[in-house]
């Protein structure tokens, strides 16, 4: 039984060094140019626009034109066209207004 686990020991030794001994990076392209991995000089990123998360629109009635905004549902650039709809009586269909994209 001593004699199995000595094998057994050994075998383990020498396949480990033979493992070792044999790992190598394999390349199946050539090595990478002379500086590939030195830094690069890169352009700044261009500048970021400004963007608005509401509308703001004018409402038209009976009284005159009235302001009015809503949200919006994600960011777009200021200045930019944008609908809002405008609730006009409790039981009627809401009014679509154009508006301008604001902060």
């Amino acid at each position: 039984m001593r004699q199995i686990r000595g094998l057994r020991l050994a075998a383990g030794v020498l396949a480990g060094l033979l493992a070792a001994g044999s790992a190598q990076a394999q390349y199946y392209d050539g090595p990478p140019r002379r500086g590939y991995y030195e830094e690069r000089p890169y352009a700044p990123p261009p500048p970021r626009r400004a963007v608005g998360y509401n509308c703001d629109a004018v409402q038209r009635g009976l009284s005159g034109p009235q302001p009015f905004s809503c949200p919006l549902p994600g960011p777009r650039p200021l200045g930019a066209r944008c609908f809002c709809d405008l609730p006009l009586a409790p039981l009627s269909a809401p009014q679509t207004a154009v508006g301008r994209v604001v902060p």
